[in-house]
């Protein structure tokens, strides 16, 4: 199983490895924006829970990236291979269990999210961001990341077209992406609105991560 599993996960290393220099200089263009935008922009003159606006949204920004990552990089190549290349019958008719090659694409889009993570906790320390990254920190972005490629991976299952799998990000990731907690505090949103926020997944990563960052 191990093996089988390490198959996959290498496969998509070895791709990603290929194009590591565009892969990190492409998952630096949207954070940089937020950053620029809400943290010197709009943070100068904010203050959040008593302390700076870019401290505050830090969490929020590596709690949807690590998301939206995550997700798009098992969802959207594996919808592709499934629906219109037709490599997908590659792995079914290889000896490889039907778990080993789930678990493999998770773990892959795992990395992809960390990988991205790491980028953005790099990019706010140089941005003048103040918060504290340890284990178990790091723990929840990683689980964040591998619920998000979970999600994807049976996105790219279950939906038959690759502009529905569109139409699942702008439905589904897109409104976390911006009410989950991530740039703003939802104690003052009405109850009912804020309970519907607290029952998304991505609203709990976000308070893991800037109680433990704080």
């Amino acid at each position: 199983m191990f093996q089988d599993i390490s198959t996959v996960f290498w496969r998509d290393w070895v791709v990603l490895k290929q194009r590591m220099k565009t892969f990190i200089f492409s998952r630096m263009v949207t954070p940089v924006l937020y950053l620029v935008a809400f943290g010197w922009g709009l943070g100068r003159n904010v203050q959040v829970e008593g302390g700076s606006y870019l401290d505050f949204i830090v969490p929020g920004i590596l709690a949807l990236n690590s998301m939206n990552i995550s997700f798009n990089s098992v969802g959207s190549p594996l919808n592709m291979s499934r629906l219109y290349h037709k490599t997908l019958e590659e792995y079914l008719v290889a000896p490889i269990s039907p778990v080993a090659f789930v678990l493999g694409k998770i773990l892959s889009g795992t990395m992809r999210g960390l990988i991205s993570s790491a980028i953005i906790i790099v990019l706010s320390y140089l941005f003048g961001a103040r918060f504290h990254v340890n284990i178990q920190f790091a723990l929840i972005v990683t689980l964040n990341c591998m619920a998000f490629s979970g999600l994807g991976f049976v996105a790219a299952m279950l939906i038959n077209s690759h502009e529905d799998m569109g139409n699942f990000s702008t439905y589904v990731l897109l409104p976390m992406s911006f009410l989950c907690a991530t740039f703003f505090n939802i104690s003052k949103l009405p109850t009912v609105v804020r309970t519907i926020i607290e029952l998304l997944p991505l609203t709990h990563c976000t308070y893991a991560l800037r109680a433990i960052g704080a």
